[in-house]
């Protein structure tokens, strides 16, 4: 249960790091506040995954999701750029949360 915890909260991650620039520099209250309990609710969710999982395993799994979806995220939908050192480094993280699971 805790590697699923795991996977939602950073699947929360995702979510509260595309919240963030719609909230214009916090200047907005509905995606302020949108972006406040999406990020409280990504804290929460990876403190109930560590209830089984090791704290450096899950947070480093936890960035790691967040950092390849919300690269993804913007690569498909924000034209953000798909250099092949983007793709190399988003490589790198997936093996890197790969082992981390694995090894746990």
């Amino acid at each position: 249960m805790g590697w699923l915890t795991l996977v939602a909260a950073g699947l929360v991650e995702i979510a509260w790091a595309l919240s963030i620039k719609p909230t214009e520099s916090f200047t907005r209250p509905l995606p302020t506040l949108l972006c406040l309990v999406l990020g409280v609710s990504a804290v929460y969710l990876l403190s109930r995954a560590m209830t089984t999982i090791p704290v450096g395993t899950a947070y480093a799994v936890f960035t790691g999701i967040g950092a390849v979806g919300t690269i993804t995220v913007g690569v498909l939908v924000g034209k953000d750029p798909a250099t092949p050192g983007r793709l190399l480094a988003l490589a790198l993280i997936v093996g890197g949360v790969v082992l981390a699971r694995v090894t746990a």
